[in-house]
């Protein structure tokens, strides 16, 4: 199999993670023992935000409520019924169960939702709305106990409207103005007012994506998710329009992003490439886009269907397109992806803002081992035994005899009460 490149992403110069770890630590570290006072000043410092409460008031919520349009309202109630929906369909997927392995002994499992969750909202670049429901959402769906709700405050009269509508409207029991690492460190330690969390969920940039990292043990967290990707797979047979505005619609997210495409025509390469240029003239975010793709974007042909398939795989997109003759053949093969999109009538933006599905995905090649966000991450799946008195006596010296090999002579111990415990009754 074969690959050739039209265009090929710049080589990458490997990050100098230190201070930016470093300083997330410092962060975290000051955070953990000044709390409040620490919180504050990082809230100063970062987002120029001073108040006397980080939580944002009932009467807050209801003006904001008031004031936004209709349009806005009923577009929102559409995204969130789609996927609460898809989420509720995802729950009903996973079940409790017991089963009598052998005679005298059942096994089973149980699924427990979380009981306390922080689902940060970023509101940098752009203020991501919908990401308020995918976690908020769907952590309702899953049945988790009480939920907070973070987001940054966009100007001096706190958080992004629409933000602040989707948190309440998706269910947040709480919700707190306050962004970055302190955001996240004020959930994990419970600061300013928040109870501490179980599970932190959520976007953000370099430097939140770190705060996840190295919080996760003292709270869990989602995944930690990177700079934005999208994959397209096309054929002959697409629209190089179409491919382009694909491409670049993901690309716009910042400079770091990367947008590939794999095709088996070198002709239609070459349109797509010289669409991007035509597109990139008006595109009203070319500066950020084209940034991306001239940096990051990449064209490679292939020889076959096949290779397009170990190609893709290979990269593990955040986000894949497939626009084909062979769709469904494409869907049965590939294997490595946060989410797919298949045909030209699915793009990532409707993935993006509420046709149903998670936005919340792996990039950084994390799809080879992990999928994205869903009502699963929010339920612990446990499990738990029964056994009868012959089936304990049965199989203890079995286990003794594993312990034993292993040398863990106290855990044969308890094997061996158990047997002689549950010896026969002479009549």
């Amino acid at each position: 199999m074969a690959r050739s490149y039209l265009k090929r992403a710049e080589p990458r110069t490997p990050a100098d993670r230190r201070a930016l770890e470093d300083r997330v630590r410092e962060i975290l570290d000051d955070i953990a023992a000044n709390r409040d006072d620490a919180v504050r000043r990082y809230a100063r410092q970062f987002d120029k935000w001073q108040s006397a409460t980080f939580r944002v008031a009932d009467d807050t919520i209801r003006a904001v409520e008031r004031a936004l349009p209709e349009t806005f309202k009923e577009d929102f109630a559409y995204a969130h019924a789609k996927v609460t929906g898809f989420a509720q369909a995802q729950r009903e997927s996973i079940q409790e169960f017991e089963t009598e392995i052998e005679p005298g002994i059942t096994l089973g499992q149980k699924l427990i939702p979380v009981a306390k969750v922080g689902c940060y909202i970023p509101g940098g670049k752009y203020p991501l709305i919908s990401a308020a429901i995918m976690s908020v959402a769907t952590a309702r769906v899953a049945g988790v106990g009480h939920i907070i709700g973070a987001a940054p405050p966009r100007d001096a009269d706190g958080i992004y409207p629409q933000t602040l509508y989707a948190l309440h409207k998706s269910g947040a029991d709480e919700i707190y103005c306050i962004g970055g690492v302190q955001a996240l460190a004020a959930m994990a330690y419970g600061c300013v007012g928040m109870t501490p969390r179980d599970l932190i969920t959520g976007p953000g940039n370099a430097f939140v994506a770190e705060a996840k990292r190295q919080l996760f043990g003292t709270v869990g967290i989602d995944l930690l998710a990177g700079p934005t990707e999208i994959l397209v797979i096309a054929d002959e047979t697409a629209d190089p329009a179409l491919v382009a505005t694909d491409l670049l619609g993901q690309a716009e997210h910042g400079p770091d992003s990367p947008a590939w495409l794999v095709t088996t025509s070198r002709r239609f390469g070459e349109q797509v490439l010289a669409e991007i240029a035509l597109q990139l003239k008006t595109l009203p975010t070319a500066a950020i886009a084209g940034k991306a793709w001239e940096a990051l974007g990449e064209i490679i042909v292939v020889d076959s269907d096949e290779e397009a398939v170990a190609v893709s795989d290979e990269y593990a997109p955040e986000h894949l397109e497939v626009q084909t003759a062979r769709d469904d053949w494409y869907l049965a093969k590939l294997t490595n992806y946060g989410s797919l999109f298949v045909g030209e009538q699915s793009t990532v933006a409707y993935g993006d803002k509420g046709v149903g599905t998670n936005h919340t995905l792996p990039t950084g090649r994390a799809a080879r081992y992990t999928g994205g966000l869903w009502v699963g991450k929010f339920i612990k799946t446990v499990t738990w035994q029964r056994l009868s008195d012959d089936a304990s006596r049965r199989i203890a010296p079995i286990m003794g005899r594993i312990c034993h090999e292993e040398g863990m002579l106290a855990h044969e111990k308890t094997a061996d009460v158990r047997f002689a415990r549950y010896a026969p009754k002479n009549v």
